[in-house]
């Protein structure tokens, strides 16, 4: 009886350990420590649709890793959809499929050997692999979701919905099909397919189906017109030469036979200059949208604005794109298979001489501009005069724009009328009559004062003072500007007056008044935790990625800090004043100026000292903003303090000495955001560094910041973390909400 009763519960035991085995491996994903023991063990898509195990094809006792079709029992073709080790294959049932310790999927045999591995270089050790139900095998990073790498970018012979054909943007190599040796052998065999014209398989139910898909357009056709030609199978005739090039044979081009390509117009001056020719203006780029990649680039991790330094100076780099995710392409060698897209693709940036740059009629244009715009002030003046002369006989009315607003041109003159205006008479009231108590705070502009209109709305009211260093310049350059933005990050603005002397502006009101009262106030920097300084932080770069990027004007603020940072009731931060803001032209990158205003220490040093301003200008005041809100100290903090030089050379020391958390406020808990607040610092040391070309754009900081880029670069040494300041010119002034400082300095 003992006998039986261990013999029964041997045979449960085994039975409850064979059922959790299986059970084990009825899921998706490899994740270590698990993994995968050629002993029938698998794995299998959500759906059911896909497995992933070891196998043997017909005829054959080698042993491979594959996916194959769930539920597809008997058909006439392989049920095999991808193979891993297709050279190398195990010659016992002895393999192990796993995760390694750099994070790379791979096949072992029973000596742990590495038969076939994912090769990737930029892998980590949180990784995980997952079989999804288009047949895909994805390696993904467990706390991003980032993908790096998939078996549709490297497949075998089999091609399924949803699977692609393209260039692989890490290796460049074109991603194709190859078929196998024989039914019985999956090694790389004779024939493979690129392109659109491919042999597919679908099922219904049990049964296969083969059909067939064709190339969609002649387009398709690899290198259909030639070196430097555009196909676009919208148009009639469907190759073009891209702008700046002619076709190097016109009977062919005629004839349909555009295969022999175009060629430039004008020679590139770099050629000159190294083939002793005349020195003319420097080459540029000229900018095609919506562009399939063309053939053999080369690709690089760079920044965008290092992607086209490169190319420029490189006199055999033909053209360059940069898309986000993917990084820099160039192209060293003719541009072959360039295609039009009617949605998507990349922008794409060819190389061409200065003349075809659109310079030819500069002279002739600038001289009408100036003739228009010496008209339109004269008859400005005119309009003011007459407008001021009006409103002294009408008893001091309240003109709204309208007094001001010819100093514009019509266009500017329409946007300015659709906002509401407020007569001088309401916005007294509302401040009861400007008093000291409803001061808000006091700025180079002028005061700032809480009001309540008569339906109960709060809102405040910025006054030009008369004796302010800005003027109707900065006046009507910030109703200009901030008129034609909305975002959520971006303070609204409600309207304004002009009566007389009398300039206001009217803002929605923000109840938790700036960022520098809430950061730099013992009592409430309690308020501010991690995750709403965070917060601040995204909110700041997504209104900065709006005016560079995403608004119907590229703006340049100018003047980018923490009393420039209003709190809404749910401390959600909004950028302010716009005063010195300025408005860029689609082509241009940069621009130079001799007045200099701004704030120090959140000036770049290309600004402060030679009036050079561009987008990175404003990036290196977000990160002095960013270095701020994570340490809880102000950049003037160290200005006196003889044991660093500012609060930039103080976080620059802890970089060094690899000691972050001694910058980091002590006031904000650190448990589980150590990795965010260093990762923060980090990318804030980025963009202070002292090169405005060593910084990052605003959307390359943002996609830091959530970790949608891994790997960041070291950060050089940032500006001024030498004693260079010795003074900070700066009204300091709690809960200031225009806190402008005008620095009077002359670039070189």
């Amino acid at each position: 009886m003992r006998l039986v009763r261990s013999i029964n519960l041997s045979c449960f035991l085994a039975l409850l350990s064979s059922f959790c085995l299986e059970f084990s491996h009825a899921t998706d994903t490899i994740a270590p420590p698990s993994f995968i023991k050629d002993s029938d063990q698998t794995i299998i898509s959500n759906g059911g649709e896909f497995k992933l195990g070891f196998f043997s094809p017909a005829n054959s006792t080698y042993r491979y890793v594959g996916i194959w079709y769930a539920k597809v029992s008997e058909s006439p073709v392989s049920p095999v959809i991808w193979v891993a080790n297709r050279d190398k294959p195990l010659k016992t049932p002895s393999g192990i499929l796993t995760i390694s310790e750099d994070g790379n999927l791979v096949v072992l045999d029973g000596e742990k050997t590495i038969l076939w591995s994912s090769n990737v270089t930029s892998s980590v050790s949180n990784m995980s692999a997952r079989l999804l139900d288009t047949g895909n095998l994805v390696l993904q990073e467990n706390t991003t979701g980032l993908i790096t790498w998939e078996s549709f970018q490297h497949p075998s012979n089999s091609w399924l919905p949803e699977m692609k054909l393209s260039t692989n943007a890490t290796t460049g190599k074109n991603v194709q099909l190859t078929s196998w040796k024989s039914s019985s052998d999956p090694a790389f065999g004779t024939f493979s397919a690129e392109g659109n014209l491919l042999e597919t398989y679908s099922i219904n139910g049990k049964d296969w189906v083969v059909s067939w898909s064709s190339l969609t357009s002649e387009c398709d056709v690899y290198g259909k017109c030639g070196a430097f030609g555009n196909c676009n199978p919208k148009k009639k005739v469907i190759c073009s030469c891209l702008e700046g090039f002619e076709p190097k044979n016109i009977e062919e081009w005629n004839r349909g036979d555009w295969t022999s390509g175009c060629v430039r117009r004008t020679p590139l001056q770099c050629l000159k200059v190294s083939t002793g020719g005349k020195e003319d203006k420097k080459d540029g780029f000229l900018k095609v949208t919506m562009m399939k990649t063309p053939s053999l680039a080369n690709w690089s991790s760079v920044f965008e604005d290092e992607c086209r330094y490169r190319c420029l100076e490189d006199c055999s780099c033909m053209a360059y794109a940069y898309e986000s995710g993917i990084g820099c392409m160039s192209w060293t060698r003719d541009l072959i298979d360039s295609q039009k897209f009617s949605s998507g693709g990349v922008d794409l940036y060819v190389r061409v001489a200065y003349s075809e740059l659109g310079h030819k009629n500069e002279q002739g244009k600038v001289i009408v501009i100036v003739t228009v715009v010496i008209g339109i002030v004269f008859m400005a003046m005119c309009t003011l005069f007459l407008c001021r002369w009006m409103a002294k006989r009408r008893g001091g009315t309240c003109l709204g724009f309208h007094s001001e607003e010819n100093l514009l041109d019509s266009k500017n003159q329409d946007k300015l009328q659709e906002l509401p205006i407020f007569s001088l008479e309401e916005l007294t009231s509302a401040t009861n009559n400007f008093h000291l108590s409803n001061k808000l705070g006091q700025g180079g502009f002028g005061p700032v004062y809480k009001g309540k209109l008569l339906d109960g709305q709060e809102i405040a009211v910025k006054r030009l003072a008369r004796t302010s260093g800005q003027g109707l310049e900065e006046f009507m350059n910030e109703v200009i500007v901030i008129s034609k933005l909305q975002h959520r990050n971006l303070v609204r603005l409600l309207g304004g007056c002009v009566e007389g002397e009398e300039k206001l502006l009217v803002y929605e009101y923000m109840p938790n008044k700036s960022l520098d009262a809430c950061l730099f106030d013992s009592i409430k920097q309690e308020l501010l935790d991690w995750k709403k300084r965070f917060n601040i932080i995204e909110g700041i770069g997504r209104g900065l990625l709006y005016l560079h990027r995403d608004s119907r004007l590229r703006i340049i603020h100018r003047d980018l800090k923490a009393s420039n940072i209003l709190l809404d009731e749910e401390l959600n931060p909004k950028i302010s004043d716009f005063g010195m803001a300025r408005i860029f032209g689609g082509n241009e990158d940069q621009a130079n100026t001799k007045r200099v205003v701004g704030t120090y220490g959140y000036m770049a040093p290309e600004y402060a000292m030679a009036g050079r301003f561009s987008e990175k200008s404003d990036v290196f005041s977000f990160g002095v903003l960013l270095l701020e809100i994570v340490s809880g100290r102000k950049i003037s903090h160290f200005y006196h303090n003889e044991q660093a030089a500012s609060l930039l050379g103080f976080a620059w020391e802890m970089w060094n000495m690899d000691n972050l958390s001694t910058l980091a406020d002590p006031k904000i808990s650190k448990s589980g955001f150590e990795k965010e607040i260093f990762r923060c610092i980090h990318v804030g040391l980025l963009c202070v560094q002292d090169f405005a070309k060593d910084r990052p754009t605003i959307s390359i900081v943002i996609s830091m910041l959530k970790s949608e880029i891994v790997d960041l670069p070291h950060p050089r040494q940032p500006a001024f973390t030498a004693n260079q300041i010795t003074s900070e010119n700066e009204f300091s002034y709690p809960c200031s909400m225009n806190d402008v400082t005008e620095t009077m300095v002359h670039g070189r």
